[in-house]
């Protein structure tokens, strides 16, 4: 069974979505500066450590209700 999240949705080039595939957690970054990257991650802490790096809190300043609620969507996962 895949549990599928979706992390945040902009428009449909702008969007991630995560799905658990058994041991596998698997996620799709949608950009239209990038295309689709797919990330695989074997745990929920590779998960979350990836995703500390790629959104770095100080990057947020001023908007830390966004990254709130990002960090929130991935501990969901």
């Amino acid at each position: 069974m895949i549990k599928k999240h979706e992390i945040y949705k902009k428009d449909k080039w702008n969007m991630m979505t995560v799905e658990v595939q058994g041991k596998y957690i698997v996620l799709r970054e949608i950009s239209d500066q990038w295309g689709e990257e797919t990330h695989t991650f074997l745990s929920r802490p590779a998960l979350m450590d990836w995703v500390n790096r790629r959104f770095p809190k100080e990057e947020y300043a001023g908007n830390e209700e966004e990254w709130n609620s990002l960090m929130t969507a991935f501990k969901q996962v």
